[in-house]
């Protein structure tokens, strides 16, 4: 005959023991709270183990609350001034992580992603808050408390906390979860879809590029035609199935689908100009030079092949150019959420801290 679950009494459960959930149990705890926070997995922090290519891009010190997307603009004004960059690096120093900065301000790890998850895992040691794993909650439900069941214990509390993450990666056991519960207590969901993620090409322009696998170019990527959204320059690398690197990772939060992407793939230069000179010599030959110079030659080389003029007037010379700082593609959709590294959409931040059942994503 199974065991029935014990019963504990707490004061916040936290569901979810990644980035979110921990630091959450962590100033709960500091609070003087009696925190418990569970996860299913085995172990805590699994999602950051593989942020960064395994050395945890932690935080970026030009962060801004216009850097991130929401309904309510104001809810990252209001999280970023409570917790700012400097008091990410604090901690991080105060632990002796050593780190390096790479592009754009983004931070990362010297040694490994290990050093941040030990770094939590010993801030929730400080703040006495109990991680139990391997758990999974079976139901939330609202009475004069709030009740968390999972297969071996019911945790009575105050408060509970849902930071199980959004549905990105679901071979590191993304779920769900989050959003049923959000439902269940009347919040509104928005609709989800993957977020930095690969884009797919269609199968023409899947045939005239994806054999440049592995080419990668810097350019500046943004969604949309007229207006544009977002505008990342960074680096656009070509796969067997699309276009992909950080410039387009970024690009993809801010795309719909059904809509074109437009990339400059030569910012800040003029690439034909010295065509234009008198006496300069003008055919594939002269164009595919001169586009070297800001691409890689396999890319320079197909580029003059696909879209050399008629003829090689001034006119002509001048639109090739508008339409290599204007290069518009259509996807046919993402790598979803499998590639994805984030979830764009999901819970609306607003009137949280009015009810019992809190969201954090």
């Amino acid at each position: 005959m199974t065991a029935r679950p014990h019963v504990e009494k707490v004061d916040v459960v936290v569901l979810g023991a990644g980035a979110a959930g921990m630091m959450c149990a962590i100033e709960a705890g500091k609070r003087g709270r009696k925190v418990a926070l569970l996860d299913h997995a085995e172990r805590v922090g699994k999602k950051i183990l593989i942020s960064g290519g395994g050395r945890c891009n932690f935080t970026n010190i030009h962060c801004r609350s216009e850097n991130f997307l929401s309904e309510n603009p104001h809810f990252a004004k209001s999280a970023l001034a409570r917790f700012t960059p400097s008091d990410m690096i604090a901690m991080v120093e105060r632990h002796g992580i050593r780190y390096h900065e790479k592009t754009l301000g983004q931070l990362f790890c010297d040694r490994s992603a290990h050093d941040i998850v030990a770094m939590l895992e010993r801030e929730c040691t400080e703040a006495s808050v109990r991680i139990i794993l391997g758990a999974k909650a079976i139901s939330v439900h609202r009475k004069d408390y709030l009740e968390v069941q999972t297969s071996d214990v019911i945790l009575r509390s105050e408060s509970v906390v849902i930071a199980t993450g959004g549905l990105s990666i679901p071979k590191m056991g993304a779920t769900a979860l989050g959003y049923s519960l959000a439902e269940q207590f009347g919040l509104r969901v928005v609709a989800c879809r993957p977020g930095l993620v690969p884009l797919a090409l269609s199968p023409e322009d899947r045939e005239q590029w994806c054999d440049l696998a592995g080419v990668s170019a810097e350019v500046v990527s943004m969604a949309g035609t007229r207006p544009r959204r977002g505008d990342f320059r960074e680096k656009m690398l070509i796969t067997h199935r699309g276009l992909s690197g950080p410039a387009i990772l970024q690009t993809s939060s801010y795309w719909q689908p059904g809509e074109a992407i437009t990339i400059d793939l030569a910012p800040d230069s003029n690439v034909l100009a010295a065509l234009l000179s008198r006496n300069a010599r003008r055919d594939a030959t002269a164009a595919t030079n001169a586009i070297r110079a800001v691409l890689p030659a396999r890319m320079a080389e197909r580029w003059v092949a696909l879209y050399q003029p008629a003829d090689w007037t001034n006119a002509s010379l001048a639109r090739m150019e508008q339409h290599l700082h204007e290069w518009c593609l259509t996807p046919a959709g993402t790598e979803g959420y499998a590639k994805a590294e984030v979830t764009v959409g999901a819970l609306t931040p607003q009137n949280w801290t009015r009810r019992r059942c809190r969201v954090v994503r």
